[in-house]
């Protein structure tokens, strides 16, 4: 299982991999264009421009952000396809979209609507109910958890049916072209199951939410805490309803920019976004310092690439998946402690007073802009609260990483120290390719081919068979991690070899 989810985090670097420049270029955008981010009229009454060059600037800034933001899950059905592929082909990332398009139009509601009304309570007019749970989680489908599902079906139909052969009438789609097709074929029976399990998911996670409210401080910490664990499956956005927007009377972001107070409300107005500053702010470029600290040497420049680019989008406009998607399969059980740490700055931030919020996310942006609203309360607390989180999310991640050798960026098992000055003894690829694959036990003891750095990483149906003494007089060596998985260290060439047994086991 952990082998399982390593590798769909590796998938994730894929998509993951463009969305910090998105956060950059919104957060500029929001910058330019503040009134955008506040809504017309909000705008308009505190005195920001809502029209000229900036405006259009900045405006135009969101849109190309929002452009991959915004559909960050079709990335994900795409990618993750792609990267759960055995030999990485594009062919699985067309059935990755495939799936993504099934899955969203057959649990639209209008689809859902027609095609089983009964799931949709109607209102008292005898109309589809837009405010119940139902209706608003199947609004909610497309989501990151669909997107990764999708790229999950589309890269195991891949796995399984690329080599299948078809009579000759229908020898036309055969092999990769049949992939898309049984992708769209288990994406309905997929469609089916989640039109029954989707909305008793959904609607657990608001009836928690309508607990949780009643608990003040502690309430909102739990609320924070559920909202960053939910993050990966999209399961999020059903807390968020109860809590940010009028689901069950609260509406902590639409009445905080509104520009009402506490006074006009029953709780205390910003307690459920506060929280979430100091974390953005703070705590992820701080996790993110960690991770790179305790990144390897010769992978310290790559770990930057995605680390500092994460942590400026957090800063500055609050996007953190870049960050959260980076490390949250590599190592669930420090992203289950990144959510906890969420949980208990969010009510501390309640408890002293700190109020701030955000119409995208907390990010400095969102806080210079929401500090002029009636509802925002010492805001200048963000400094020590900021300090501290930045100090307590370090330490955490640091001692986390190096004490339970968790895999973050950087930290990959990829290869030993000195494997990357490993050379072949000749050039002749498909050769070695050959004496690797006797040494496995043949094509049809193979399940899987895959590479990293320096080595391949193949998996076998019986380990009994395989010969390390044939398969070492062309490697540098063979790793045996578990009863079927089998490395070999190749070096720097690695890709050549890999992409020459990919095409034996065809």
């Amino acid at each position: 299982m952990m082998r399982f989810l390593q590798r769909l985090g590796k998938a994730l670097m894929l998509p993951v991999a463009v969305l910090p420049i998105c956060g950059i270029l919104m957060g500029i955008g929001y910058w330019l264009c503040p009134a955008y981010m506040m809504g017309g009229a909000v705008a308009e009454g505190l005195g920001y421009a809502t029209s000229g060059l900036g405006y259009s600037i900045g405006f135009f800034l969101i849109k190309a952000g929002g452009a991959l933001i915004d559909n960050m899950a079709i990335l994900f059905a795409i990618g993750v396809a792609v990267g759960m592929a055995d030999d990485k082909e594009g062919t699985a990332g067309l059935a990755g979209l495939v799936s993504w398009l099934m899955i969203t139009n057959l649990l639209s509601t209008g689809t859902v609507g027609a095609v089983a009304p009964f799931m949709l309570p109607l209102d008292a007019e005898g109309a589809i109910s837009t405010t119940s749970t139902q209706f608003i989680a199947f609004s909610k489908i497309a989501n990151p958890f669909i997107g990764i599902l999708a790229g999950l079906i589309a890269g195991l139909c891949y796995n399984k049916f690329k080599n299948t052969k078809l009579p000759d009438w229908l020898s036309f789609f055969s092999g990769k072209r049949s992939v898309a097709i049984v992708t769209g074929l288990v994406s309905i029976i997929a469609s089916v199951v989640l039109l029954f399990v989707w909305p008793v998911i959904f609607g657990a996670l608001v009836a928690l939410g309508q607990g949780i409210a009643k608990m003040d401080a502690v309430g909102a910490g739990l609320y924070a805490f559920f909202n960053r664990l939910l993050i990966p499956t999209g399961l999020h956005h059903a807390l968020n309803n109860v809590f940010w927007f009028d689901t069950i009377g609260l509406g902590d972001l639409s009445n905080f920019w509104a520009g009402k107070t506490s006074s006009d409300v029953t709780w205390s107005l910003g307690m459920y976004m506060s929280g979430f500053f100091p974390c953005m702010m703070f705590g992820i470029p701080a996790a993110a310092l960690a991770m790179y600290h305790t990144a390897k040497p010769e992978k310290k420049k790559v770990a930057m690439g995605i680390l500092l680019s994460a942590a400026i989008a957090s800063f500055v406009c609050g996007v953190t998946e870049p960050f959260e998607f980076a490390f949250m399969f590599l190592a669930p059980g420090l992203y289950v402690v990144y959510a906890l740490l969420y949980g208990i700055f969010v009510a501390v931030t309640t408890v002293v007073g700190f109020r701030a919020g955000f119409s995208f996310s907390a990010g400095l942006t969102d806080l210079i802009f929401s500090a002029s609203l009636p509802a925002a309360e010492k805001t200048l607390l963000i400094i020590p609260l900021g300090i501290a989180a930045a100090i307590v999310f370090y330490v955490v991640f640091r001692f986390a990483i190096v004490k339970f050798n968790l895999k973050t960026p950087g930290r990959e098992d990829d290869d030993a120290e000195d494997e990357k000055d490993v050379v072949l003894a000749n050039n002749d690829y498909t050769a070695i390719a050959k004496t690797v694959l006797e040494g496995i036990g043949g094509v049809s003891n193979v399940t899987s081919v895959d590479n990293c750095i320096t080595r391949l990483r193949l998996e076998v149906k019986d380990s009994t068979l395989v010969n390390e003494k044939k398969i070492k007089s062309v490697s540098a060596g063979v790793i045996r991690p578990s009863k079927t998985s089998v490395q070999v260290i190749i070096g720097p060439k690695v890709q050549f070899v890999a992409d020459e047994l990919n095409k034996l086991v065809k």
